[in-house]
């Protein structure tokens, strides 16, 4: 799987499972969906940038309940299918 097919799984709206090296260089795995918008806070701030200009994916994480930035960039795996 290339990464142009694993940015299309996760802007589809289903939910994936993928794992990703964070900043820190610690893996996160990481069980979520994207276009989740019942859990945005009404009085947040906008952001100051465009994630997706930096390499970033938001998507709804379901473990934690809350929204996280996927580094396109160290993207490992998506659905158990390595990312050449």
């Amino acid at each position: 799987m290339n990464k142009k097919q694993a940015i299309a799984i996760i802007k589809s709206g289903r939910f994936f499972s993928c794992s990703f090296q964070k900043k820190d260089g610690s893996v996160r795995y990481l069980l979520g969906r994207s276009g989740v918008k019942k859990h945005l806070r009404p009085n947040a701030k906008p952001q100051s940038y465009n994630p997706l200009e930096m390499g970033y994916l938001s998507v709804y994480d379901l473990q934690s309940k809350d929204y996280r930035l996927v580094n396109l960039q160290t993207l490992i795996s998506i659905n158990n299918k390595k990312i050449k």
